[in-house]
């Protein structure tokens, strides 16, 4: 009788342990990540897309990784044209960004509020095609030839720095920033460079400067 008292009361403690133990694990876990997802769509590009020739519509996803360092993935849509130096072509198709920023300045009772700065890879896949390409023809004329629709492919850095601010007391943020681009590598039809990559603007320049205005809302 008395070793089935010990017995049961050692197999007792043992559970009490066991339970303790699995229950500090997961208070652990919840307290190292918490899900805090961001998503955003930028309504300037978007609202300005009715008035322009270019129509354009992207969005956001962040989330917090670790600290002050958060972890953001961006994708769109882009349709522009290309009209100058006698040069007439058309291009669209999706984009995506990966990058992370950083916060460099927050707000103590929301860490969300603040300014950041960070950087992305981006790439883009689109068909393009040319109405006209200016050639100098013979004794100085001018012309020029068009090209079928292709395929094309092109990668950029860029860079980020902005700032975002909660909406009264809501899940909703406003997210402001600027994108600063460089063109690494685009692929040509026929050894022509393209005048314009969707997700990068106008790309007769490897540089370029973004800008965007979102709404967001975290979950």
């Amino acid at each position: 009788m008395k070793k089935k008292l010990v017995y049961t009361l050692f197999f007792s403690v043992l559970s009490l342990l066991a339970t303790a133990q699995e229950k500090q694990i997961t208070e652990k876990a919840k307290e190292k990540y918490q899900p805090n997802f961001m998503v955003g769509i930028d309504v300037l590009n978007t609202g300005v897309s009715f008035f322009s020739d270019r129509q354009m519509i992207q969005g956001f996803v962040s989330s917090k990784i670790k600290g002050n360092t958060h972890g953001i993935i961006e994708a769109g849509f882009d349709k522009n044209i290309y009209q100058n130096n006698g040069y007439d072509a058309k291009a669209n198709g999706p984009f995506v960004k990966l990058g992370a920023f950083y916060m460099l300045a927050k707000d103590k009772e929301n860490e969300f509020n603040g300014f950041y700065a960070g950087g992305k890879v981006a790439g883009s896949f689109y068909k393009q095609e040319y109405l006209a390409i200016p050639i100098r023809g013979y004794g100085g004329s001018a012309s020029s030839v068009s090209m079928p629709a292709s395929s094309q492919s092109s990668f950029w850095l860029e860079g980020t720095l902005g700032g975002r601010v909660q909406l009264f007391e809501s899940n909703f943020f406003i997210d402001v920033n600027i994108q600063p681009r460089y063109l690494i590598v685009a692929s040509k039809q026929d050894e022509v460079v393209p005048m314009i990559v969707p997700g990068f603007g106008k790309s007769s320049s490897k540089f370029n400067m973004g800008f965007a205005w979102n709404i967001a809302y975290k979950f």
